[in-house]
């Protein structure tokens, strides 16, 4: 149902649209369409787990003479210059995921993270590498804020929390296979090529994967808030007609319609003064977590081969098998863990993972500094860790996702993921100057500090959580653009008719 609008505002088409079209995308049952969803969209986080894990595991055979003889601090630095991209990626792509599309934006990162990962094969030296590292992690940073957007938007609320981390926690899946690639790389084939191969194989990931994206369609729920109501309605169809071919007979939507009004542009200004007016709350429970998770992440991954080499005498090829059983103890925390986050609840499932991965941390560093790990005791309390940590770090990114209003969700993600990532842009290159100084005291520090944010935004989930399980994301947070005395003034215009 549509009417003309009472305001002119930024960008209002001058249309109301009733639309049942959220309680039609929640209402569906599990199918094989949400699986191409899952892996379309999800490989984003294998991309980057692949990314970060082969830059680490190359780290220390870059410092080598043959190849382009970094020293160790530009070796560790080359994660900053990536999360730096990422940084700057997230944010533009973001905005632009939030105005063009969510579709349109998750090609195009995609396709720039693809030629950069190329360029990088082809580096001749340590700045062409650390400038071609920024434009890829532009391309990732970029997908982060429409992948995220799209997937929270498509996937019914019964099960999003589950998902969202089992999406998350697939970045191991690319850990795992940069370990083995990269094992099998530095093993098998000259240093001098084999670090260029690694990156070739995330081009041709990321290449296969353009081809299932054609078949993603647009949000449906952006479509309707920028005055594309109709076309909407015959993609939320197309997917009802998909999921059919599966589970014939679907269930009918539950709820009230939701009053839109439309708009073609929202200003960025706005819908900043609107979240930070309405959604303080939300915006330091975002920051903690995501900078928490990104610092933890950022130092260990970025530095792991060096701790490995400099510290327990691994030598760089077989340091990336270590990262093998890391990887699984991490794909393993949010796919045991992530069912509990859609029944106990985000509240009491944020705060422990975080709580208790930072404790575990403390701990581990105490035995680092007292002699009393090996290389395959330190992979074990890293794997025990990360087993919750993983779980919490996914949480993370489905909080920002969940929390803000459907016009602002891309950019809050890239707002969130930027300013955290920024804040822990600088944890490699700091923990390879406390890696270098060769004192276990000095890296230990680095790991308190770690365990210190990780805790402190354990604290902060358990006062500002939102229990978002099994809720509509526009139950979670109203459209920008609802229409929020619609529904009591037709009410009132339907019993002045009928008087």
């Amino acid at each position: 149902m549509c009417s003309a609008s009472a305001t002119g505002e930024l960008g209002s088409t001058g249309r109301v649209v009733e639309t049942m079209i959220p309680r039609r995308l929640d209402r569906l049952p599990w199918s094989r369409w949400h699986w191409m969803i899952v892996v379309g969209l999800g490989i984003t986080w294998i991309l980057d787990g692949f990314e970060v894990t082969l830059v680490g595991a190359l780290a220390s055979v870059l410092t080598n003479s043959d190849t382009l003889h970094l020293s160790t601090q530009q070796a560790s630095s080359l994660g900053t210059w990536y999360l730096l991209g990422a940084v700057g990626g997230a944010l533009f792509f973001g905005y632009l995921t939030d105005r063009l599309g969510r579709k349109k934006l998750f090609m195009v990162t995609l396709g720039v993270y693809l030629v950069f990962t190329v360029a990088s094969g082809l580096a001749w030296n340590f700045w062409s590498l650390a400038i071609f590292r920024i434009l890829a992690g532009a391309g990732i940073g970029g997908e982060y804020a429409a992948i995220n957007s799209a997937i929270d938007e498509l996937i019914p609320a019964r099960v999003r929390g589950r998902v969202a981390l089992a999406i998350s926690g697939s970045w191991w899946f690319g850990t795992a296979a940069a370990a083995f690639l990269s094992y099998e790389f530095l093993s098998n084939i000259r240093e001098t090529i084999s670090w260029r191969l690694g990156f070739f194989i995330g081009a041709i990931l990321a290449l296969g994967i353009l081809t299932i994206r054609r078949f993603i369609p647009e949000s449906p729920r952006w479509l309707v808030t920028h005055g594309r109501a109709d076309e909407a309605e015959r993609v939320v169809g197309e997917i009802e007609e998909a999921v059919r071919k599966t589970h014939p007979n679907l269930p009918e939507p539950e709820g009230e319609p939701i009053a839109i009004e439309q708009r073609r542009h929202i200003n960025f200004l706005d819908i900043s003064k609107y979240v930070i007016k309405n959604y303080p709350a939300r915006g330091v429970l975002g920051l903690a977590l995501m900078s928490g998770q990104a610092f933890l992440y950022n130092a260990i991954f970025f530095t792991y081969t060096l701790v490995l080499h400099d510290f327990f005498g691994v030598k760089s090829s077989d340091a990336p098998l270590y990262l093998i059983p890391f990887a699984v103890g991490n794909i393993a925390g949010p796919l045991l863990l992530g069912p509990l986050f859609d029944s106990v609840g985000r509240r009491v499932m944020i705060s422990s993972t975080y709580i208790i991965s930072g404790v575990l941390l403390i701990i581990t560093g105490v035995l680092f500094t007292q002699d009393v790990l090996s290389a395959t005791t330190m992979t074990i309390c890293w794997c025990v860790i990360f087993f919750f940590a993983s779980a919490g770090a996914s949480a993370a990114y489905l909080t920002v996702s969940e929390l803000f209003p459907l016009e602002a969700r891309a950019m809050a993600i890239a707002l969130f993921y930027s300013i955290g990532t920024g804040i822990a842009a600088l944890s490699p290159t700091i923990f390879g100057a406390l890696i270098a100084t060769h004192s276990k005291t000095n890296v230990n520090y680095g790991y308190l500090l770690g365990a210190g944010l990780m805790i402190a935004a354990g604290i902060v989930a358990i006062f500002l959580a939102v229990n978002a399980e099994r809720r509509a994301l526009e139950d979670i947070a109203k459209p920008f653009t609802a229409a929020h005395d619609w529904a009591a003034s037709r009410k009132r215009r339907v019993a002045a008719t009928a008087h």
